[in-house]
């Protein structure tokens, strides 16, 4: 469970627990039920009561995905059992409380590493199946579930199935937000790696289309890519950014030194963001100036640069609670995608955010490749621009709807493992296979066994 949970009394004497996401909004009141076995997770699911129980991770679903109003929440992460590993196929099995921190430091020290991960490593199997999680390496790999030969799912029945790709009830959970049923176990297929270092090219690029032609031109030499890009910045440098790709160093790319042990698992950890921090501590004037600086300190062109996974993948994990340096009110991640030949979509969001002024120094963009079997899943061929913003800024909601629909109007969508406030008109336009997604989760879940606070906001 993540820190953003608080434990108070109910009036019948029962511990809940107020939830919320990794932004810090909208917190709601659920029973919070923690199985360490599969059998006290079915019981936990018979045990939901009236309201219905949803399964979380580590809690770093951005939005409102893991919590459950006035219900139970199933904390999935005693559920961590590493249970074989095929150091030969590169495969592993293991419970779906795993995180992927886990997973890198068992298996990096074979040669492998986790297909997919996105911009922290402390998400849960489970969690990255249920959000179908995408990396810096879409445009090559996809996203976590194409990589899952298959999983056991505890569905509302009491019943533990195997489910394989290519099915139904595969392509309903994945990305499908935990609400076909609980995910226990699943085999994942792995990343050979000669060494635990990257292999990192950085640029920058000095407008929007000055990086989208980079971009496009050149992202497939390269696994990774992701571009940082300064949302602040106006006129002839809106968009302006620095790009950053590479792949995993191969043995004989190390200098001498670090061959000795080329596949250890190091990170850094500097001190947890203080509980309470002053409000407004994220402005227009100081988030331009870290931009600022972010921008000049980059070099204007360098190859080769050796670096920790730890750093080129999660530098945010080394600060613990990184979340509350927003401030008490929280923030906003705000991503959507628009297709190729949707260029100038993208053109007038970045144009209008710009324009608008939002204090995010978190702002990135990448390419995705082929889409995702999931009916849910969030990634299509196209851009995505993904964004932080305080939840405090005047005005943001209206805002953010009026993106919304640019953005549904370019035929794109919003991811819902980040999103707390999409209106629900626009959900079928985003998702068309979204009526699928209905008919199967009343097939399979009659009752309403699973429930969350986005499945009754977006009538999931």
């Amino acid at each position: 469970m993540s820190a953003d949970t608080d434990s108070v009394p109910d009036v019948l004497g029962l511990d809940h627990t107020t939830v919320t996401g990794w932004g810090r909004t909208a917190p709601t009141v659920a029973r919070l039920i923690r199985p360490q076995t599969y059998e006290e997770a079915a019981a936990a699911v018979r045990d939901c009561g009236a309201r219905g129980g949803i399964p979380r991770g580590l809690g770093r679903a951005y939005g409102d995905a893991a919590q459950n109003a006035g219900g139970s929440v199933l904390d999935m992460t005693g559920l961590d059992r590493v249970h074989a590993i095929d150091a030969d196929g590169g495969t592993v099995l293991c419970d779906a409380g795993v995180s992927l921190h886990r997973l890198m430091e068992v298996l990096l020290p074979l040669g492998w590493f986790v297909p997919v991960t996105p911009g922290t490593r402390y998400v849960t199997v489970g969690g990255a199946i249920g959000a179908d999680i995408h990396g810096k390496n879409h445009h090559v790999s996809g996203s976590f579930s194409r990589h899952v030969l298959a999983f056991e799912l505890l569905t509302a029945d009491g019943e533990i199935r195997t489910v394989i790709p290519g099915t139904p009830l595969f392509d309903a959970t994945a990305g499908g937000m935990g609400l076909t049923g609980v995910i226990l176990t699943a085999t994942i297929r792995l990343q050979p790696v000669e060494s635990s270092l990257m292999s990192v090219d950085t640029e920058r690029a000095a407008d929007l289309d000055d990086l989208m032609a980079r971009l496009a031109a050149t992202d497939h030499r390269y696994r990774y890519s992701v571009a940082w890009i300064d949302l602040l910045a106006r006129g002839a440098a809106t968009g302006r950014a620095v790009l950053t790709r590479g792949d995993h160093a191969p043995l004989d790319a190390l200098p001498a030194r670090l061959r000795r042990d080329p596949l250890s698992f190091r990170t850094s950890r500097l001190p947890s963001a203080p509980s309470v921090l002053p409000e407004g501590l994220l402005t227009r004037t100081t988030v331009g100036l870290f931009n600022e600086l972010w921008y000049r300190k980059a070099p204007r062109a360098r190859s080769g640069r050796l670096q920790r996974i730890s750093a080129f993948f999660h530098p945010l994990d080394g600060v613990p609670h990184w979340n509350r340096v927003y401030g008490r009110g929280g923030f906003v991640q705000y991503q959507f995608v628009v297709g190729y030949g949707q260029e100038d979509a993208l053109r007038r969001i970045v144009r209008r955010i710009s324009e608008r002024r939002c204090p995010s120094f978190l702002a990135v963009l990448k390419r995705f490749g082929e889409s995702d079997p999931g009916w849910l899943s969030f990634p299509v061929p196209g851009w995505t621009l993904a964004l932080d913003i305080p939840a405090g800024l005047p005005g943001l909601g209206a805002f953010l709807d009026e993106l919304d629909e640019e953005v549904a109007t370019a035929g794109g969508r919003v991811y819902l493992a980040k999103d707390a406030r999409l209106r629900p008109e626009l959900l079928a336009a985003m998702y068309p296979r979204l009526d699928e997604f209905r008919t199967l989760r009343a097939e399979l879940d009659p009752h309403g066994v699973f429930t969350s606070d986005l499945s009754r906001r977006l009538g999931l």
